[in-house]
């Protein structure tokens, strides 16, 4: 056993996955199923809250996932601190992923407003999980306004890039130990999620890496296996890096 714990809640998967882009509600329950994820993102704002009309909450099971509202589409801490308040009061849940876009093109959060946001929604009693940037200034800005995760971006949201900076990754894995690191936003591959665990950090959220596949559940399940060996890889710490070769049979005690 070895759970995730956020906020005192446990989690037995270490994949976080979101529900947007799938090509219809069945085939967005299959790729959740494959992906053996117990957290699943909903962006309030393309949720269809008439339950009298087919919505995507009727293929996400809330008794099998739990369900974490964000933020996606908000511009300003206004707009998000109004989202997450919302998703309450419909009854969805008072935790949140908080997501300030600060640039349309390349989706890079707006991190001032983000502090902004989680610092007012915490006092509110919601626990806060912000889609952020690399930077480790802004990491501890946010678990100084009370953040319950730090959850930076490995590549612009949907790119399927991978990590691209891994010195800042490994800096703030060595600066954060109060919280757990979820590495948010630019996984393509199973490898971008199996580094990421390899890093130490504590999990991985995607959307776009699952739905914008080719075979969607496919790959849903490679990113499940993926989460684990990284985990494991972790875990089991790596051998020592060597500049020459180190034979794998050595040679003592081989007669001659």
């Amino acid at each position: 056993m070895d759970p995730l714990v956020i906020a005192g809640k446990t989690f037995q998967s270490r994949l976080i996955v979101g529900t947007g882009k799938y090509k219809d509600g069945p085939q967005t329950a299959a790729a959740l199923e494959a992906s053996g994820a117990e957290m699943v993102t909903v962006a309030l704002r393309r949720v269809n809250l008439d339950r009298s009309k087919e919505s995507l909450l009727d293929f996400i099971d809330p008794k099998k996932y739990f369900l974490l509202p964000n933020t996606a589409g908000c511009y300003t801490a206004e707009e998000a601190i109004r989202v997450a308040r919302l998703a309450r009061e419909v009854g969805m849940s008072d935790w949140v992923k908080i997501e300030v876009i600060g640039d349309q093109k390349t989706l890079y959060p707006d991190v001032a407003a983000t502090i902004e946001a989680t610092r007012i929604l915490v006092k509110e009693g919601f626990t806060v999980m912000p889609y952020t940037s690399d930077d480790p200034v802004a990491a501890q800005r946010l678990l100084d306004a009370g953040a319950a995760v730090v959850m930076p971006l490995g590549a612009p949201i949907g790119s399927g890039l991978g990590i691209q900076n891994v010195a800042n990754l490994r800096i703030l894995r060595e600066m954060i130990t109060s919280v757990p690191l979820i590495v948010d936003a630019g996984v393509g591959v199973p490898s971008d999620a199996a580094l990421a665990l390899e890093l130490g950090f504590d999990a991985v959220l995607m959307n776009t890496g699952i739905a914008g596949a080719q075979n969607p559940v496919l790959m849903a399940s490679a990113m499940k296996h993926a989460v684990l060996a990284g985990r494991q890889g972790y875990l089991a710490g790596r051998m020592t890096r060597k500049l020459y070769a180190s034979a794998s049979s050595p040679m003592e005690g081989i007669s001659k």
